[in-house]
């Protein structure tokens, strides 16, 4: 018997059905353990249902992760089974199983009227239209689910409009994945849809879906009066500077978001220039990452003079871009006496012993910086002469 014991860690130890047995018989006298991993175990079908009688007993626990798994839509009738009635479970990770629809149903079912459940995980799970919709089902009275996570599955045209419509007037989901979800034109301005009203979301991740410029002006078209949202990522989104500077008028008077991440969108420096109006007038950004963006000296250029007085900056990653010694002049200059800036990434980005003698000059008595990645450019021996000199003293 385990007593006393609040969390439990055993992932990733291949205990299969048959130790699943062996735990189940333990757990079902414990009325202490509060959260309980078995990630990555081989536990199938036949497993769950073991473990299932042990958690209908449970007057504890509050975090289960069964992510990793071998369970299909069997398993899942007999985990549902078993939390119909719970009180306490409010984590729940199922992701990279097999559950299907079916298994989607069960679970719905079973967490119909539930009260608790704040994080839901079923990423990688073979979802498609028809689970989504029992799902949406089960969720278009929830007030308490703060985080679903649906990646990697194939929930489609309609099973989007079906999340849709289920958190059409919800105000407490904060965290939507739909990474992976691979959908037509009219389903990605569908999936903006499903965003709860735009005072509550704080984190929307979207990254790796191909939507374009349009894409961007559907989001910005969501989040344009949005009070909360503090980080946006669309890495490798394919927006352009046309998208760019859609997002740019959304938010060019936001006073909450903290980090953009564009990383990988081909912005250009007519992009740049967009962003400006963002930066220019806002006062909590701390991280912008616009690596890989095709971002020569004269983007740059406009780049630097937005954040010439910037005092909220901590982290800009400009790696693998263009801009060239003038581009290192430029960013130089803005941050000459700049007193929060503490990462700065300019990997590859053609600079060459001259850009490197003005970023030296410009952060030699700097405090601030603790990270500065010049690799992958031609700054010379000269060049990490001056650097080395400049950062000698530096603590």
């Amino acid at each position: 018997m385990i007593k006393g014991v609040a969390t439990l860690d055993l992932g990733y130890n291949r205990i299969g059905d048959r130790g699943a047995h062996d735990l189940a018989d333990v757990l079902q006298f414990d009325s202490t353990l509060v959260e309980l991993d078995l990630n990555d175990n081989d536990i199938r079908d036949q497993g769950l249902k073991y473990l299932a009688g042990a958690f209908r007993k449970s007057k504890a626990l509050t975090t289960l992760s069964l992510a990793g798994n071998k369970i299909e839509d069997q398993g899942m009738h007999h985990l549902a089974n078993a939390f119909q009635n719970t009180t306490t479970l409010t984590a729940l990770d199922l992701g990279r199983n097999k559950i299907g629809n079916l298994g989607i149903k069960y679970l719905a079912d079973g967490f119909q009227n539930n009260k608790t459940l704040i994080k839901l995980k079923l990423a990688n799970n073979e979802i498609g239209t028809e689970g989504t919709q029992h799902l949406a089902k089960a969720l278009e009275n929830n007030n308490t689910l703060t985080e679903l996570d649906l990646t990697a599955n194939k929930i489609g045209d309609e099973g989007t409009q079906y999340l849709a419509n289920a958190f059409k007037n919800n105000n407490t989901l904060i965290q939507l994945y739909l990474e992976d979800n691979k959908t037509s034109d009219e389903e990605q301005h569908r999936q903006t849809d499903v965003t709860p009203s735009g005072k509550t979301l704080i984190t929307f991740d979207l990254k790796d879906e191909e939507k374009g410029a349009e894409r961007a002006q559907y989001l910005a078209d969501i989040f344009a009066n949005n009070e909360t949202l503090n980080t946006l990522s669309l890495e490798n989104d394919n927006i352009g500077s046309q998208g760019t500077q859609h997002l740019a008028n959304a938010f060019q008077n936001n006073k909450t978001l903290t980090t953009l991440n564009l990383a990988s969108n081909e912005i250009g420096d007519e992009g740049v220039q967009h962003l400006t109006k963002i930066l220019e007038n806002n006062n909590t950004l701390t991280t912008l990452n616009l690596a890989n963006n095709g971002i020569n000296a004269e983007g740059t250029e406009h780049l630097a003079k937005a954040l010439e007085g910037n005092k909220t900056l901590h982290k800009l990653d400009l790696t693998r871009n263009q801009i060239g010694d003038q581009g290192a002049q430029d960013l130089a200059t803005a941050f000459r006496d700049n007193k929060t800036l503490a990462y700065l990434g300019l990997d590859g980005n053609k600079i060459k012993q001259q850009g490197a003698q003005h970023l030296a000059a410009a952060f030699g008595n700097n405090e601030t910086l603790t990270f500065l990645d010049l690799a992958g450019n031609e700054i010379g021996d000269q060049g990490a002469q001056d650097l080395a000199a400049t950062f000698r003293n530096n603590t």
